[in-house]
């Protein structure tokens, strides 16, 4: 068993199921649980697709829970439009996968949070990839646990390039920005992979023939799921050249920081309604000599890709 302990918040679609099969495929970290979030889903397919896909994996021991299913700021959630076309309307490419014997747990996401960090305490790493209103929630209802956790590290925001949904905001900052500026100006430390490196790092069908051609039932449904977010992209980003891995390239850094190099500062998210889900630099705290956010700005996209792929082709080839 790993010291390193990672949970993973998910709203699952497909760049949050590559993120699972990363974490289950690390050898220096222990998948301990998954909380499920909305944003490409709502929150209780999120659920349904995190036990898919790790049934697929064979990683069924992996408990999952159900987080909160809307922001503090609104009393419901709807999909939007843009996030059904991008990873399907069931959130993984349209790909059918078979059903899974295990539920959610009773236990709520937010509970669980605060469980694990008072259980793993520093050795733990929480790693939401959609929208922070879960993390926010736990941190409300239990304040200590910032001082116990040992990193967060974000998929989300954008510092140095424009949001992906509105020219200042990243999409999972965006659904609840109040519950970002929450995490973000709180004293637990955070590592912010946002646009910055995630458009960066790119997969393209050349990576998905080799799960294909492994021709096992992991390798197959993958390539299936990948290749669809593929095609939005090349429809949607044609500039890209491939899809970018937004979700798994946060689960490796926060596996091996060393994958990128970033800039340490405090940082605001705004809530106004023009620049809504917009993450800066806190002017009030320039001066902070301990600043509690890590941004992301450069990626080694090139050995992270070939980790990536290291991993889940063994993990794919050894599930048949």
């Amino acid at each position: 068993m790993a010291n390193k302990k990672l949970i993973l918040d998910l709203d699952t679609g497909v760049d949050d199921a590559m993120a699972i099969a990363y974490a289950v495929a690390a050898p220096n970290a222990d998948l301990v649980g998954i909380v499920s979030s909305y944003g490409n889903v709502v929150v209780e397919q999120a659920a349904k697709n995190s036990l898919k896909i790790l049934k697929l994996l064979g990683a069924t021991d992996v408990p999952v829970y159900i987080g909160e299913s809307h922001s503090e700021m609104t009393d419901h959630f709807d999909v939007m439009p843009v996030s059904a076309h991008i990873h399907g309307k069931n959130g993984i490419g349209e790909v059918d996968l078979p059903e899974p014997q295990r539920k959610p747990e009773k236990e709520s996401g937010v509970d669980f949070f605060i469980e694990a960090a008072r259980k793993w305490g520093k050795d733990l790493t929480i790693i939401p990839t959609g929208p922070l209103t879960n993390l926010a929630a736990a941190l409300k209802k239990d304040p200590e646990i910032a001082d116990l956790i040992g990193n967060v590290t974000l998929m989300g925001g954008a510092l140095t390039v424009p949001g992906n949904v509105t020219p200042f905001a990243e999409a999972n900052i965006q659904q609840d920005a109040e519950a970002a500026n929450y995490v973000f100006t709180n004293k637990l430390h955070d590592t912010m992979v946002g646009l910055d490196v995630t458009l960066r790092t790119l997969l393209t069908k050349k990576e998905t023939q080799q799960w294909r051609d492994l021709g096992t039932a992991a390798g197959e449904k993958f390539a299936d799921i990948v290749d669809y977010y593929i095609n939005i992209y090349d429809e949607m980003y044609p500039e890209l050249g491939g899809c970018s891995l937004h979700d798994p390239l946060a689960v490796g850094i926060a596996c091996d920081p060393s994958f990128a190099t970033t800039l340490d500062i405090d940082m605001v998210v705004n809530s106004d309604k023009e620049k809504y889900g917009r993450t800066i630099g806190d002017t009030a705290r320039l001066n902070d000599a301990n600043p509690s956010v890590s941004v992301a700005i450069q990626v080694e996209k090139d050995r992270y890709l070939a980790t990536f792929m290291e991993y889940l082709t063994t993990l794919f080839k050894n599930n048949k």
